[in-house]
């Protein structure tokens, strides 16, 4: 999943034309697609799809609507998605917490109006217990979700990997239906080279075709040519 922070329609078909065959998704990061003229953010969409390219709205544009308007006014997002040209958005509570009855009724009530939902847990504000992911990760797929992303700040800690956290979600979740969102300098004290070294430890143990989120448009290539042992850290080794 690779992500967009707003980037500028010809500079992603560039990125498309010479990347697509390795893009599978592409997130809409945050509240951004609220600020786009509704006809460039319909072109941009349009254009994912040209290329095959799965767009997603980012799990805090929900997280906003929800603590800012209340639960009543979710179908209208619903049904403004959709309107775009959107199938796919993502429920989260990086910064607004939810019971698990509201993440599953939430993401019930998604599907429910004829979207397809990727759940996001894990906050960006405290690290939980690894155990605590993993139930919410199975709240979000019993609910209908496709697929669960594990929040970044869930799996770093001062920059350095938190390799049991790690361990915990290789054992208790399906591997097929995870992603692991790879951090980046929006949180605390990571660095480039600490993204570099998460890439390293998830490609040794999850293997080379763990699904990887938030990967930047200036790196998709060098992140491919690591999966197949062609990067700096050279042959991968089972």
């Amino acid at each position: 999943m690779v992500i967009d922070d707003g980037l500028p329609l010809a500079y992603l078909r560039g990125v498309f034309e010479l990347a697509a065959p390795y893009i599978d998704l592409i997130k809409i990061k945050t509240g951004t697609a609220r600020l786009y003229p509704r006809d460039q953010l319909m072109r941009k969409l349009a254009m994912c799809e040209e290329f095959q390219i799965r767009p997603f709205l980012g799990g805090q544009f929900h997280e906003y609507v929800f603590a800012m308007l209340g639960e009543a006014a979710l179908p209208r997002f619903y049904a403004e998605a959709r309107a775009l040209g959107i199938r796919t958005i993502e429920i989260s509570d990086n910064t607004v917490p939810l019971t698990p009855e509201q993440r599953r009724g939430q993401i019930s009530a998604a599907v429910a109006s004829g979207l397809s939902v990727f759940g996001e847990v894990g906050s960006k504000e405290t690290l939980s217990n690894p155990a605590l992911l993993v139930e919410q990760a199975e709240v979000c797929l019993s609910a209908g979700a496709e697929l669960v992303l594990v929040e970044a700040a869930e799996l770093v800690e001062n920059g350095r990997v938190r390799r049991d956290s790690l361990e915990v979600l290789k054992r208790g979740l399906p591997q097929d239906r995870i992603m692991i969102e790879l951090p980046g300098p929006w949180i605390s004290g990571v660095k480039s080279c600490d993204i570099e070294e998460m890439k390293k430890i998830l490609f040794t143990e999850f293997g080379p075709d763990v699904n990887l989120a938030n990967i930047g448009v200036t790196t998709i290539y060098d992140t491919e040519a690591q999966r197949v042992g062609l990067g700096t850290g050279g042959p991968l080794h089972s």
